[in-house]
């Protein structure tokens, strides 16, 4: 099982910038690759952001690339996500979930999530 706690959301200007940590407690954290998803009120979860186990290969969403980078350092159980260029469509509730297979772009590809944490960009 694995356990995993967001840190790093708060309140940013836009074009600002913020880096979300998500720590992973448990042994089998490097068998996982790792993913950032968030939502919106009112919105549905989406897919923001994957990293392979090895942290070798990325993926982005298209309204994020270029502007967001996902990070892991499997020694300390963590994975990153910098947020850079920060618009106000951004606001949400990040969260990070733990991806056992393949398949990457939708909440029941994950099997754990974080409790989240909240994302405000002002205007």
């Amino acid at each position: 099982q694995v356990q995993l706690v967001e840190s790093g959301g708060g309140l940013v200007q836009a074009g600002g910038s913020l880096r979300l940590s998500c720590a992973a407690s448990g042994r089998t954290f490097s068998s996982y690759a790792m993913g950032w998803f968030r939502q919106a009120p009112g919105k549905e979860r989406e897919f923001v952001a994957r990293i392979n186990r090895s942290g070798t290969f990325t993926w982005y969403a298209a309204s994020v690339k270029g502007r967001f980078t996902i990070s892991r350092d499997n020694a300390k159980n963590t994975v990153y996500l910098q947020m850079n260029s920060l618009k106000p469509e951004d606001t949400a509730v990040y969260y990070c979930a733990a991806n056992p297979s393949g398949s990457y772009y939708y909440t029941d590809d994950y099997d754990y999530w974080g409790q989240g944490t909240q994302v405000t960009v002002s205007s």
